[in-house]
């Protein structure tokens, strides 16, 4: 056990200080150091943490040496750009894909039931009172065909409408002849049954039924010696040449649902058949329990095979109508608060954008905002560059840059006041991204104004400030606007 857990555990701090050391040699690459002598970093950051980010050197929580970021050169590069030149390019396996327009086939699996085709389900019901006193069907689920015999049944009021036509036969009465033969139709007397009675003219005691359709016996509630009358339900019989199956899909499943989307079925008790069948309708209502959606498929069963209550999985394939904005799967970086890709622009210039999701299948994902079709993205390798281009990145597709003539000489931010330091007129805080300077959210020391009431700022105030960069390089705090909870409404105060 203990052999085996100590190279475990030095392959994953080798591939973990690799990975890291990849960051920071990306990073020393587009930065030389004859360009950092000249230059001022615009902040720290630690080699394993791109979230870790100071004003000044340092050491990170892991003991290395807190990596300097420099302000790019004016090149007109969006803020987020990542320059890397074609020898490193190849060396990392960066492989790209272009964004293009396709149908996206989703296929939804599921779990259903196989049920009977309600449209062929049959129930019998006498339409008279009697007694059974044959019954040809013994059980649920014995096979039926269509004319053969189901139930004898003796009823008085069935011998009562055959003496009626036996005694119009023999007034030669036409217009009784046709109301008692009406009379025996309607209580399902066959015809051929009323055939033999004007030819024989013997009235049956005991009458047979037939059945109606081919199928199977099903819920039979009966037995020899019943006694049954038109309310009684006999036995169902259902066709199999045709089946249903109840199926259901997640909510967000159920728009991309059309009737006649083609479904494949399997089931584990006939392991390796497979049937092809249809949407054949969808249900208006969701299940408030389960928040799914009711499908109802249609599946042919010339042999039988596919019996009620089976369990199948079924997989229905859906396609889009229309052609859809897609990109590889691969290419997605999925943070949970934000959804973006690695866009190629060319000459070795990477930046991380923002995309929004839609559908998607196995292999490719739809954008519906942040790319347009031909767009060149990074399919792999995308996660190192996105871990450099995210730290300052503004994750927009198109960017003006503001070059350094055009920057404010001040800026507001949202603050956090950590720490003071009255006797130096410094204060410790943390501020969010400044876009005006290509600033991310981190942690700095400011000095304080003289205009400037340094005893308001107490560590954990919420607060507006304005700074500005002095003649000695540091950045100063020259207005503030405190937030308080009780205060609606505040005024800068600065001279």
């Amino acid at each position: 056990m203990k052999s085996s857990f100590l190279p475990v555990v030095l392959a994953g701090l080798v591939g973990t200080l690799g990975g890291a050391l990849g960051t920071y040699f990306l990073i020393q690459a587009e930065s030389p150091t004859s360009e950092s002598a000249e230059r001022q970093p615009l902040y720290w950051v630690a080699p394993m943490d791109a979230n870790y980010r100071r004003d000044k050197p340092g050491k990170s929580p892991m003991g290395m040496d807190l990596v300097p970021v420099y302000e790019e050169a004016n090149t007109g590069d969006a803020p987020g750009t990542v320059r890397i030149s074609p020898t490193v390019v190849n060396n990392l396996g960066v492989r790209t894909g272009l964004v293009e327009r396709k149908s996206l086939h989703t296929e939804i699996t599921t779990v259903g039931y196989v049920q009977y085709d309600e449209n062929k389900l049959i129930h019998i019901h006498p339409r008279i009172s009697g007694w059974v006193e044959k019954l040809y069907v013994k059980a649920s689920g014995d096979p039926v065909k269509q004319g053969a015999p189901m139930y004898s049944l003796y009823s008085p009021e069935l011998v009562n409408a055959q003496e009626e036509l036996v005694l119009a036969l023999k007034r030669g009465n036409p217009e009784m002849i046709r109301a008692t033969e009406a009379r025996l139709k309607a209580l399902q007397f066959d015809k051929t049954l009323i055939r033999n009675l004007r030819n024989s003219r013997e009235v049956q005691q005991t009458v047979t039924f037939f059945a109606p359709q081919t199928g199977v016996v099903d819920h039979l509630q009966i037995r020899e010696g019943y006694y049954v009358e038109p309310g009684t339900t006999l036995f169902s019989i259902g066709a199999l040449d045709k089946v249903w199956v109840e199926a259901e899909v997640f909510e967000r499943q159920a728009s991309l649902v059309k009737v006649n989307n083609p479904v494949t079925m399997t089931l584990d008790y006939l392991p390796g058949q497979v049937w092809q069948g249809q949407v054949d309708y969808i249900y208006p209502t969701l299940n408030s329990s389960t928040r799914t959606a009711r499908l109802r498929l249609s599946f042919d069963n010339p042999v039988g095979a596919l019996k009620p209550n089976m369990f199948a999985q079924v997989v229905i394939h859906a396609d889009s109508a229309e052609r859809l904005l897609v990109i590889p799967r691969e290419a997605l970086i999925r943070t949970g608060r934000q959804d973006r890709v690695v866009l190629a622009q060319g000459e070795g210039r990477f930046k991380s954008i923002a995309v929004q999701v839609g559908r998607g299948d196995q292999q490719l994902a739809e954008i519906t905002e942040g790319l347009e079709e031909g767009d060149e993205i990074v399919l792999s390798a995308q996660f190192l560059l996105d871990s450099e281009s995210s730290k300052n990145s503004d994750f927009m597709r198109m960017s003006t840059v503001v070059t350094s003539n055009e920057q404010p000489l001040s800026v507001t931010v949202l603050g956090e006041i950590l720490q003071r330091y009255p006797q130096q007129r410094k204060v410790h805080a943390s501020h969010e991204p400044i876009p005006q300077w290509n600033w991310p959210e981190m942690l700095m020391d400011f000095t304080v104004a003289e205009n400037v009431d340094i005893e308001a700022l107490k560590p954990g105030t919420l607060l507006h400030m304005e700074i500005s960069k002095g003649d000695d390089g540091n950045y100063q705090i020259i207005g503030t606007h405190i937030m308080e909870h009780s205060d609606t409404g505040g005024e800068m105060r600065h001279d």
